[in-house]
């Protein structure tokens, strides 16, 4: 009762499963939940941060649809988590397959790519900017300098390249991380499937597409469900790159959020747009894994 067995039957106990999640559980409510209710009670409100907040109804999300900042922002987000998916996922699966083999100097390339993810985002943005800015960044200067100045584009703040810049950007970012969930994922393969597929003669690439890319099928789930959140989370770089302009022809979805919430106090309107760009993020998730899960149904 009280030896090694009364000890672990303790721990399988209904009740102390309970106490032993109930403070993550906890956290998860204070912290995630209320701020979700918050939010969409704010959405429904004309609010200035000062005073009480007054019922609207649905006046706010009404506004959303005649604005063309929030579309122009949308468009953005929506740019940006395209191209992150086919930038980030691909990248990082490739490069863990490089990475998952030894050679030489294959622990100094591992800290070296997954270093800028340790970055604060801020700083991240800050260095890019020096990079891409139109006027004063690398880039530009560099093509002048080789008297390509035909090639100089307003890589940042423009009407059109920004989104795709800031996908760049990002995945210089994340591709460390997203390449060790990667890496974590092929460790988890027994060698014994490529020693079978070598013996009937499979090549390194049909090993790659028979039996990696269909084993690693819950870690790809998991990045691409991170990747959805991420891309519509991406508010550091944005800000620091171009802070929206000009005229929010540059904002995402968060950023025009921040600009609405904290620059001109409109709270209300903003928790709509963010209340919108949650309903989106979850939306597109759910869908993703719906579709993943009857593709499984259909394999088996």
């Amino acid at each position: 009762m009280f030896g090694k067995e009364g000890n672990m039957y303790w721990l399988s106990k209904k009740t102390t499963k309970i106490v032993m999640i109930l403070p993550a559980l906890l956290l998860f409510t204070l912290y995630i939940i209320v701020p979700i209710f918050i939010m969409a009670y704010y959405s429904f409100c004309d609010y200035t941060g000062i005073g009480n907040p007054v019922f609207v109804g649905v006046q706010n999300y009404q506004h959303l649809i005649k604005d063309k900042f929030f579309f122009s922002s949308l468009k953005n987000t929506i740019i940006i988590l395209l191209m992150i998916m086919l930038l980030v996922l691909p990248f990082s699966f490739l490069l863990s397959l490089k990475l998952n083999q030894a050679f030489k100097g294959n622990g100094l390339i591992k800290a070296f790519n997954f270093s800028p993810f340790v970055i604060a985002p801020i700083l991240v943005g800050l260095i890019w900017y020096f990079i891409l800015d139109p006027s004063i960044g690398l880039i530009n200067n560099l093509l002048s300098l080789f008297k390509l100045d035909q090639l100089k584009q307003q890589w940042i703040g423009g009407k059109t390249l920004t989104p795709y810049s800031v996908a760049v950007v990002y995945l210089w970012q994340v591709l460390g991380y997203y390449t060790t969930i990667f890496l974590a994922g092929l460790k988890g393969i027994s060698q014994d499937y490529y020693e079978a597929a070598a013996i009937d003669g499979a090549s390194y690439w049909q090993k790659v597409f028979y039996i990696t890319i269909p084993m690693l099928r819950e870690t790809i789930v998991i990045i691409v469900v991170l990747l959805i959140t991420g891309g519509f989370k991406i508010f550091e770089t944005v800000q620091q790159l171009t802070g929206g302009g000009p005229n929010h022809l540059s904002d995402v979805l968060v950023t025009y959020m921040y600009h609405t919430t904290f620059t001109t106090s409109r709270y209300g309107y903003g928790m709509a747009i963010a209340s919108i760009s949650a309903v989106f993020s979850f939306a597109c998730a759910v869908i993703y894994l719906f579709i993943n899960k009857k593709s499984i149904k259909e394999s088996n």
